[in-house]
């Protein structure tokens, strides 16, 4: 007890002070926000009784939104901050709850999310950002795994919360992400100072017109743009967790949503128990080749569900995807970083952001379809092909830059 107290206390002080609140509130908020998503396809279906090819047009709407809130909280970031980002869109973000909560109809919902969607997404990048500028290069992958562990802690908690409050109505559900949103955003208001490095004394402040024009600069980047674009395939892949997964299971084997709320359960305690301990064991290797053995793994895990059935084997599934998860979450996020020139962080985690955006634009739509169709299983040998596909580009990538792709730390001591 006293050695895990010690290591636990040794690795508390290797990382600042803000980091840890920064942490509470990244718990805070998907703590919200993990009792609503997962089961937002669920809701949806049910509420409005249109089927899951209409849920992706939903989704594609949300995307398509969430881009432009994107590009416009990169910049601002860059320009003004990151604290005011941030809680600018967590008060959208509450908005737009109770906003979905309380649409009589579906033509109302869908102006919310367009318009509440666009604004509460300019969070994003300065999320990112936030971390990059409070760790050096070195610790930013296992940073980063640190914030995975305290996201997947809201997780596990969050499912049988919602599952209570959906007992009562989708409306309380909705209700509660509200206030959870306006809690962080006090937090980050009171607690969390201001991260965005300093200019350098000859440096001048950029006018408004070249904080927008250095999006250029970032999609020139070449290296960079190959490594979103095969990004895009890995999270086709992984965003039907998600939107699609759990209405297959519901419609194709009869699986209640307390089930599926297991499922996402055991990934999250997974990934709770040992995500630290394994970026610690892989950040000595290669960033790109991390990527591509996730990729591999996401691959396995979906197309299982295309052949298998009953709990036990959907388990084995989740677990192949949560490994996967766990390799690729942390070198995802530090690649982005390494990529990025100081002041241009909040820019390069917009366009990063563009990896989830262009997904979900095009993903649940054509996942929908196939749902819909007559061989719902399909979806998923699509899914391993994709991943497939990804695991090839990553491999790629890594042997044409090689040279700019180092191990992100030397090796972890181990006790």
């Amino acid at each position: 007890m006293n050695n895990l107290l010690a290591r636990t206390t040794k690795v508390y002080n290797e990382y600042p002070r803000a980091f840890w609140i920064y942490n509470i509130i990244v718990f805070i908020d998907r703590l919200g926000g993990f009792m609503l998503y997962p089961f937002f396809a669920l809701y949806l279906t049910q509420k409005f009784e249109i089927g899951m090819s209409t849920v992706g047009i939903l989704f594609a709407i949300f995307s398509i939104s969430g881009m432009v809130g994107s590009a416009l909280g990169g910049a601002i970031a860059d320009r003004t901050g990151r604290k005011v980002v941030i809680i600018f869109s967590l008060i959208l973000s509450s908005l737009s709850a109770l906003g979905m909560g309380f649409a009589p109809s579906l033509g109302i919902f869908i102006a919310v999310v367009a318009v509440v969607g666009t604004l509460s997404s300019i969070g994003h990048p300065a999320h990112e950002a936030v971390v990059a500028d409070l760790l050096p290069p070195e610790k930013r992958a296992e940073g980063y795994g640190i914030i995975r562990v305290v996201f997947n802690v809201a997780v596990i908690i969050a499912p049988p919360i919602a599952g209570l409050l959906i007992s009562n109505s989708y409306l309380t559900l909705f209700i509660v992400d509200a206030i959870i949103s306006l809690i962080a955003a006090t937090i980050v208001l009171l607690a969390l100072p201001e991260t965005k490095p300093q200019l350098h004394a000859h440096s001048k402040p950029e006018s408004m017109k070249q904080t927008f024009a250095g999006y250029g600069r970032v999609f020139k980047d070449t290296p960079f743009v190959a490594f979103i674009g095969v990004t895009v395939l890995m999270t086709l892949v992984y965003m039907n967790m998600n939107s699609t997964l759990g209405v297959f299971l519901r419609d194709q084997h009869g699986l209640p949503e307390i089930r599926y709320g297991w499922l996402l359960s055991i990934n999250a305690v997974i990934v709770v128990f040992f995500q630290f301990w394994m970026t610690r064991r892989l950040e000595k290797y290669r960033p790109m080749m991390m990527m591509a053995a996730g990729s591999l793994l996401y691959a396995i895990g979906f197309a299982m569900y295309g052949f298998v059935s009953g709990f036990a084997f959907f388990v084995i599934a989740m677990i192949i995807i949560t490994i996967g998860e766990m390799v690729v979450s942390p070198f995802q996020q530090s690649l982005v970083a390494s990529f990025a020139p100081e002041d241009m962080r909040g820019r390069y985690m917009a366009v990063s952001g563009l990896t989830w955006s262009i997904a979900f634009t095009i993903g649940p739509y054509f996942a929908g379809l196939i749902l819909d169709s007559a061989n719902p299983n399909l979806l998923w040998i699509v899914c391993g092909v994709i991943g497939l596909l990804a695991t090839f580009g990553f491999t790629v990538l890594n042997k044409v830059h090689h040279s700019s792709y180092l191990p992100i730390a030397e090796p972890a001591a181990t006790d």
